[in-house]
């Protein structure tokens, strides 16, 4: 399906994955069910209908092999939702949280923004007609290969957060627009992101003085609070940060005009903080220090936000049994026909409890006499 239906057809699109393990299609790890056939939904039929109705068709035969869906229709309504709670901010999608070419070409047609992290990530987004004006290369550790494709394709936006970064780009890309990854306090993140990037605010009058006479523009700053950020308030100090950042690099002789808040948001519903609230605190923290008006581009990386609500994965309980622990208490084992080395690697590092939905498809239990008995 063309860019364009998927575009027109956002009514109701759904991917589903074929079995595990029957998919012949290359550029995927093994055990993944990334779905390869699209469905477009009857006039009110919703996605969990198609689940319940794959469910009962796969239970009725000889294969109950586990199988994804994907509802292309949530990823309008995230994107609806983002823009009203955030109005001053442009998402830019954080390829690496899922970068299934379903859901690049719709958040590509619906106009987000990407962030991309590699070579690889940039040929794919660009490869959907995205302009290099809505890129971002969001890694401040970029080999020089991947630069110069950058350069060669006209990704301008790169950031960076060391002077060694500098020198790599004032070598190879000297046209460059670059963005200064600041560090941030990000320990109530259930996945942080510090220990690997960003630069502290200290450190980052020099690297704006060593780009100003490597002759590099510098044009703004970023951060990133940790992937599932706890405490809405950490933007609140970031974005203070960045402000004391962007008087730095005016003094020193740079147009700071770019501000990229990074990721960090909820993906499911439900979950606390929840979005709204942590909107709330970014709204209000950049009036503050990034007034309307300032001339000041914003940008986010949302990942999760989008992503994470699109998929569900159908499992099922292959086998069973009874253990009788120490003390005596007797405990039940489930076996799934999905896991770690398939699609639930993320679990290991994700420590939010994950709650299965349980579908029981319907039996009829008749006796053994010839009448209805």
């Amino acid at each position: 399906m063309s860019e364009q239906c998927l575009a027109e057809g956002l009514g109701g699109v759904l991917g589903m994955s074929a079995p595990v393990g029957t998919s012949k299609e290359s550029g995927e790890s093994p055990g993944s069910m990334w779905p390869k056939d699209l469905i477009l939904l009857e006039p009110g039929e919703t996605a969990w209908q198609v689940v319940l109705k794959k469910i009962r068709e796969l239970s009725d035969g000889d294969v109950q092999d586990p199988f994804m869906v994907a509802n292309l229709d949530v990823l309008p309504r995230r994107h609806q939702l983002f823009h009203q709670a955030l109005p001053r901010v442009s998402p830019f999608y954080a390829v690496k949280c899922n970068n299934n070419p379903w859901v690049l070409r719709v958040l590509a047609a619906l106009g987000t923004g990407f962030d991309c992290a590699s070579q690889g990530e940039l040929e794919q987004v660009l490869g959907l007609g995205v302009p290099p004006s809505r890129i971002i290369y969001a890694n401040p550790c970029k080999p020089v290969s991947h630069i110069l494709y950058a350069a060669h394709h006209g990704v301008q936006l790169l950031t960076f957060d060391s002077e060694e970064e500098l020198i790599k780009v004032a070598q190879h890309y000297p046209g460059a627009r670059l963005v200064l990854r600041l560090w941030t306090q990000d320990s109530e993140s259930i996945f942080s992101l510090s220990t690997k990037f960003g630069a502290r605010l200290e450190l980052c009058e020099h690297l704006l003085k060593s780009a100003r006479d490597l002759g590099v523009a510098v044009v703004g700053t970023s951060f990133h609070v940790g992937s599932s950020c706890q405490t809405p308030n950490s933007f609140k100090q970031a974005i203070a940060d960045c402000r004391c950042l962007f008087e730095m690099g005016l003094r020193i002789g740079h147009d700071m005009n770019f501000l990229d808040i990074g990721g960090g948001f909820p993906g499911e519903e439900g979950l606390d903080p929840k979005f709204e609230e942590m909107a709330g605190v970014i709204n209000a923290t950049l009036a503050q220090d990034f007034p309307e008006g300032s001339g000041v581009e914003i940008i986010a990386e949302p990942g999760r936000f989008y992503a994470a609500p699109v998929c569900t994965i159908a499992v099922n309980i292959i086998a069973k049994k009874a253990v009788v622990q120490p003390g005596g208490h007797r405990k039940l084992l489930y076996y799934l026909n999905d896991g770690y080395y398939g699609d639930f690697r993320v679990f290991l590092r994700d420590p939010e409890p994950k709650i299965p939905i349980v579908v029981k498809v319907r039996r009829a239990l008749w006796g053994p006499g010839a009448s209805w008995t």
